[in-house]
């Protein structure tokens, strides 16, 4: 069966569960310093935020999202999820981070290799496992610096999504739709992890795969779904027709206002999505005021009083956060 003969380009975006929503807030503007680039709502469940976080345009590729649900029970990583979430970071920024971190009083263990290259990994404040990658030529890609003074020296900023790593009880079966299916290459063994290549450019190009038994169990700090990159809307409904012949139960194109979508699984049970990169961000909101008031889309504006009313202040601050 021949693929669409435009690829997917690599991770759009990366969606998690969070607790509360100030602490999931202070923590990725105040300490890893990202930009909250979209602050809107879940769509289907609109009583609480979804916020996106990414470099200075929110450039696909860039971007984690949460919702947050306060008092949310804590997930447990495990097969059937996306355990590990990675960042990119210039070389010879371990020292600087795993410093940092530390201050912060955030979980952190020291920096170790893996293929080859140096990683940082760490605990979000609800437990999301996180990995700062040192990647070259990641210096040359853009970071958020805000218009005053940056938290993170520039030159140790992320600049983005490295990939993720997929935990799964499916192992040949997943590799083989990641092959097969979505057209990923296969570049590295190391250990019990397979790594996969999505795309050429740097931005979300990886995808680790590795088996595991035990299930794990959505919560807080748990991803939801990861999402791949596709051009334009032409090209997605290439990619749907294409996963239905394949026999995946993929759902029908969904408007999410900054992209549309499609969604399906991966035989180890994990959600895919399939992410448009146009309109973007600044189709409600200018570049230089992304995620500085509520957005919402047209079907949700008569109910704002209601919504604004019941959604928590992002301005609390996590304990052991803020530095």
């Amino acid at each position: 069966m021949n693929r669409p003969s435009v690829p997917l380009s690599g991770l759009h975006h990366v969606t998690a569960i969070a607790g509360d929503p100030g602490a999931n807030h202070a923590f990725y503007t105040e300490v890893l310093g990202q930009r909250l680039v979209k602050k809107t709502v879940n769509f289907d469940e609109p009583n609480t935020y979804h916020l996106y976080y990414g470099n200075e345009g929110g450039e696909p590729g860039s971007i984690l999202t949460f919702f947050p649900w306060p008092g949310a029970r804590r997930g447990t990583a495990g097969a059937g999820q996306a355990t590990t979430t990675s960042y990119l970071v210039p070389p010879g920024s371990s020292t600087y981070w795993h410093d940092r971190l530390r201050a912060a009083q955030v979980t952190v263990e020291p920096p170790k290799e893996r293929f080859g290259e140096l990683v940082l990994t760490l605990l979000d404040p609800d437990g999301m496992r996180l990995e700062l990658v040192e990647s070259p030529g990641a210096e040359k890609l853009d970071a958020w610096l805000g218009s005053h003074a940056s938290p993170i020296d520039e030159r140790f900023a992320i600049r983005g999504l490295r990939g993720v790593t997929l935990s799964t009880a499916e192992g040949s079966l997943t590799a083989s739709f990641l092959s097969k299916a979505l057209g990923f290459s296969e570049v590295a063994q190391e250990g019990a992890t397979t790594r996969f290549r999505i795309a050429q450019g740097p931005l979300g190009a990886l995808l680790d795969l590795e088996t595991m038994n035990q299930h794990g169990r959505s919560g807080a700090g748990a991803v939801h779904h990861i999402a791949f990159r596709i051009r334009d809307d032409a090209s997605e409904l290439d990619w749907q027709s294409h996963l239905a012949e394949y026999g995946s139960q993929v759902s029908p194109v969904m408007d999410r206002q900054y992209f549309r979508s499609i969604y399906f699984r991966e035989p180890g049970g994990v959600l895919f999505e399939i992410a448009t990169d146009p309109p973007g961000f600044t189709v409600d909101e200018a570049a230089d005021s992304l995620g500085s008031s509520l957005k919402l889309p047209a079907f949700l504006e008569e109910q704002r009083s209601r919504i604004e009313a019941a959604l928590p202040n992002l301005g609390v601050k996590a304990p052991g956060a803020a530095l």
